[in-house]
């Protein structure tokens, strides 16, 4: 057994403007820290965490750096639409999102699903993040 297998995981996202980036996660995802420190911002969601922290570097936003699992995505997406979130437009071969959202052919066998709808959005920040619903 792996010294990490017991690991807690925490997503941890650079924010060039650490006030900017906390006022998008609340106006617009509707969260707001559960703590924070000089430089940081940490968030509780589903009893998992992830941290904004102050970075001088920005985001290459060229892959999901986190995502949120959700029971009801085409709620969520909504949702998110109406706060002002604009969903990421993918045409490539075998994902494309209709509407804002994409069907992910296959799962993970230990998730209990056959596949996953995803959608795609940046954060203030350039960070990108997802919203995936497993389908079972």
């Amino acid at each position: 057994m792996s010294a990490l297998s017991g690991a807690r995981i925490a997503t941890r996202l650079p924010a060039q403007d650490l006030d900017r980036a906390r006022r998008f996660y609340s106006e617009t995802l509707g969260l707001d820290p559960v703590d924070e420190r000089p430089g940081g911002l940490l968030y509780r969601c589903g009893g998992s965490d992830f941290a904004l922290f102050q970075s001088a570097g920005t985001s290459p936003g060229t892959f999901t750096q986190m995502a949120f699992e959700v029971d009801d995505i085409d709620a969520a997406v909504t949702e998110l639409q109406g706060r002002g979130v604009v969903f990421e437009t993918v045409d490539l071969p075998g994902l494309r999102t209709v509407d804002g959202i994409a069907d992910v052919d296959g799962n993970y066998p230990s998730k209990g699903a056959r596949g996953e709808r995803g959608a795609w959005f940046r954060d203030s920040e350039g960070n990108l993040l997802g919203v995936g619903q497993p389908v079972k």
